[in-house]
């Protein structure tokens, strides 16, 4: 029994050796999604171009945050898995979620060869008072909506700096979708690099990683890409956010901040303002708008099958200047140099890649290191003196 089991288990390894291997995953296009609930549509639209699609995995109820953090780690995981080019990875949401497509970009600059939001608005990536220009000079943004007035708004955005075009839905269909992502290509060390952040968490640049701020190291050389919100009138309700081209009847909850603790809740539709019901998302704009100074407010919330009664304010908007931090890099090939500038940042990580050495490498006009060598460098300003060495 013993001889026969033997001769079993060695023509079974030596058929096994005589198989074929199974195929290497093949690296393709992905889209990687914002809002995992809108998956069905998409993978028949990913299917039929032979493309990837990257479904997050995201608690419910999530804040805006974590869900962008769950995106970085569901493409991270594709890249490795070898199933997802790393070059080619478009972000796409629809409806609600489009403003959790320019959110998301500025929270995470370097990991999209391109961006797609049909329908719905960046406003509330807007009012969230988190996106920053900067960080859309690698990332073209197609945006996609039936209202003819958002090209004003989109126009307002290119202006500002966001690397952005409007279409309008009535004309566009799924083919041109992709035809027009499938141009755009993510670049692995960009020359040139440009990125503005308000968190260490979201402070990674390509071959740039900020790891330390302090708003008093201030360079007004290089100003703030901030997009400021509308300033106008607000609910004391804490920060929230609605869909501008919300129907109604009134506005629902579609933004709250993390680790928000005021008294709404996601999915809350706020329908009535000092007993006035509140027809539509424009209709609450301009009622805010009118308000001429800070008076007391009640709100009627309407929170599934129940109505909610809230206390509040209306209060009058005090513009401020976010506190963030800055870096500009460029590698000139002519001179041999890296040339970084930043704002409140004394701390950062650069990776040198093999063909840019050897280099001279400067940060705020002062030469700090000659490089011979590709790999991570630390620099730091220590008692207002930059310094650099290897990582650790």
């Amino acid at each position: 029994m013993r001889s026969w089991l033997a001769k079993f288990v060695l023509g079974f390894g030596t058929i096994s050796r005589l198989l074929p291997a199974a195929p290497e995953p093949v690296a393709k296009p992905a889209i990687a999604l914002i809002d995992p609930n809108d998956a069905e549509q998409w993978q028949a639209w990913t299917k039929a171009v032979g493309w990837q699609l990257i479904v997050p995995r995201i608690p419910a109820k999530a804040a805006m945050d974590p869900r962008v953090q769950a995106v970085e780690a569901a493409v991270n995981e594709a890249i490795q898995a070898g199933s997802a080019d790393a070059s080619r990875i478009y972000l796409a949401g629809r409806g609600e979620t489009s403003a959790a497509v320019f959110y998301a970009i500025s929270r995470l600059p370097d990991l999209w060869a391109g961006a797609a939001a049909l329908g719905g608005s960046p406003q509330p990536a807007i009012d969230s008072s988190r996106l920053y220009a900067a960080n859309f000079s690698h990332v073209p943004v197609l945006w996609v909506s039936p209202d003819a007035q958002d090209q004003a708004l989109a126009t307002k955005l290119k202006d500002a700096g966001l690397n952005l075009e409007w279409r309008n839905a009535q004309s566009f269909s799924v083919h041109s979708l992709f035809e027009i992502l499938a141009g755009y290509t993510r670049p692995d060390n960009p020359a040139r690099i440009d990125c503005e952040t308000n968190s260490p968490s979201f402070a990674h640049c390509y071959w740039v990683r900020m790891t330390k701020f302090d708003a008093g190291e201030r360079n007004e050389v290089l100003p703030s890409s901030h997009i400021q919100p509308e300033t106008i009138p607000a609910l004391d309700l804490g920060g929230f956010g609605y869909r501008p081209d919300d129907a109604g009847p009134g506005v629902a909850v579609s933004f709250l901040p993390e680790k928000y603790s005021g008294p709404l809740k996601m999915g809350d539709r706020l329908v009535a303002l000092d007993g006035r019901p509140i027809a539509d998302a424009r209709e609450f704009h301009d009622l805010l708008a009118a308000a001429k100074q800070e008076r007391p407010a009640t709100v009627m919330v309407q929170r599934g099958k129940e109505r909610v009664r809230l206390e509040t304010a209306i209060t009058m908007p005090k513009p401020t200047a976010p506190v963030t931090a800055r870096v500009q890099a460029e590698f000139d090939s002519m001179t041999k140099e890296i040339r970084i500038v930043s704002r409140a940042v004394t701390e950062m990580r650069v990776t040198i890649p093999a063909p840019w050495t050897p280099l001279l490498l400067r940060w705020n006009g002062v030469p700090v290191t000659v490089v011979d060598v590709p790999g991570c460098r630390l620099l730091r300003i220590d008692q207002e003196l930059e310094t650099a060495a290897p990582c650790p």
